[in-house]
């Protein structure tokens, strides 16, 4: 069920006081002050248990011990038309990570194929159907790299999430509940499943069992859009890939055309 707007909530709640103070024999109170506004409701109080707490901790502060990790995710995201219909979308990401400055991106699905190079000094995106390629100068950093896609080029790295928790800016303040589920196998693998909720947002992710905390499956759904659509994926971990430098490298292949990159304020981005 939908749940009821609070402001549709605190006007049922302050009927009845209306209708207590002034009784319909009584003759109507004269005011000489306007009367004071109604106090706001008391915001909900966090519903947040340690151990769900703690196990998205513990997860986060593992990621950031990986010093190359690659991660393969396969992806189901719905669409919501304008009649209420569902559909459903397949995507594939492939993450190759090497820090603190290599990143190589391989993002498939029906409409498009994209790749994302970052070397410690550039960025290239390069639209491998219509082959064109982008190439601008990025920050020294990986964290601070995938920043600068999201902010300044409105390009949502897949599975960004995986730089973010545990940090100070996935803090646990913005987390209004969190619970553990109970156990779960992902596959051959047997995991904690774990549901959290933000504003306008709750989400699931199954963290595998043992020493090593890695998210095995995440679903999110967007509570606040209408129908509530649903996009889960499921992540393959290989936490001893052999890169090289060329890895992380782009070569324009033969018939490839150079483009300028726009900002998301619809700049064009200085061509590196």
């Amino acid at each position: 069920m939908r749940a009821v707007p609070i402001r549709f909530l605190c006007a049922a709640a302050w009927m009845p006081l209306a209708c207590l103070a002034a009784p319909q024999n009584a003759p109507p109170a004269q005011s000489t002050a306007p009367a004071p506004p109604p106090a706001p409701a008391p915001a909900a109080q966090p519903d947040l248990e340690p151990e769900a707490v703690s196990a998205l901790g513990a997860m986060g502060a593992y990621l950031r011990t990986l010093p190359a990790f690659e991660v393969v995710g396969r992806a189901t995201t719905e669409t919501v038309m304008d009649d209420g219909m569902k559909l459903q979308f397949d995507s594939t990401a492939n993450l190759r990570v090497r820090r603190p400055d290599r990143l190589q991106v391989d993002v498939a699905n029906d409409r498009k194929q994209r790749q994302i190079f970052y070397d410690g000094k550039s960025v290239t995106v390069y639209g491998q159907r219509l082959k064109y390629y982008a190439t601008v100068a990025a920050p020294p950093t990986l964290r601070e790299t995938v920043d600068a896609l999201g902010t300044k080029y409105g390009i949502e790295l897949p599975l960004a999430d995986l730089f973010y928790w545990g940090t100070e800016q996935a803090p646990v303040s913005d987390i209004r509940a969190a619970h553990y589920i109970g156990p779960a196998t992902v596959g051959s693998l047997k995991a904690g499943h774990y549901a959290y909720r933000q504003e306008g947002v709750d989400w699931q992710v199954w963290i595998q069992d043992g020493k090593t905390p890695l998210p095995l499956k995440l679903a999110i759904t967007a509570s606040g859009q209408p129908g509530e659509p649903t996009h889960t994926v499921w992540l393959r971990w290989n936490l001893a890939p052999r890169f090289t430098d060329a890895t992380f490298s782009f070569r324009p292949p033969p018939g490839a055309m150079k483009i300028a990159l726009q900002t998301a304020d619809g700049k064009v981005a200085s061509i590196k």
